[in-house]
């Protein structure tokens, strides 16, 4: 699972009122290789939530030097946009999970792909 999915994942199980943030946790992360589009990159970015894409980066320890806030220039900023490139697209989760920062339910993570489903009871 790429943290751009990660950004994107949100905890539905029922009485949960903000289930975002999922706080990841990896068992194996795999670093690839991924032909880097600036455009699509300064695209994604007023998508993402920057704040949840640092901490997941963060945790996984991949940060990549980028900063805390993001910048105001980043669209003509390549380096910036190199290493965002590379945390939300080129780190990937392969084994792990993800926790519903609410309710503590948690969502494996397996050979890549979150399982979201919720049990008859969860929803």
């Amino acid at each position: 699972m790429k943290l751009l999915t990660h950004n994107l994942l949100t905890s539905h199980v029922k009485g949960v009122l903000r289930g975002y943030p999922l706080i990841i946790q990896a068992n194996e992360v795999k670093v690839s290789n991924v032909d880097f589009n600036q455009s699509f990159v300064a695209r994604m970015i007023p998508k993402l939530e920057w704040s949840a894409l640092i901490q997941a980066a963060d945790s996984l320890g991949h940060l990549s030097d980028l900063p805390q806030e993001l910048i105001s220039d980043y669209e003509s900023n390549e380096d910036f946009l190199r290493k965002v490139h590379h945390v939300m697209l080129e780190v990937e989760v392969i084994e792990g999970t993800l926790k519903c920062p609410e309710s503590g339910r948690e969502f494996p993570i397996i050979r890549g792909i979150p399982n979201m489903l919720l049990h008859e009871e969860e929803t």
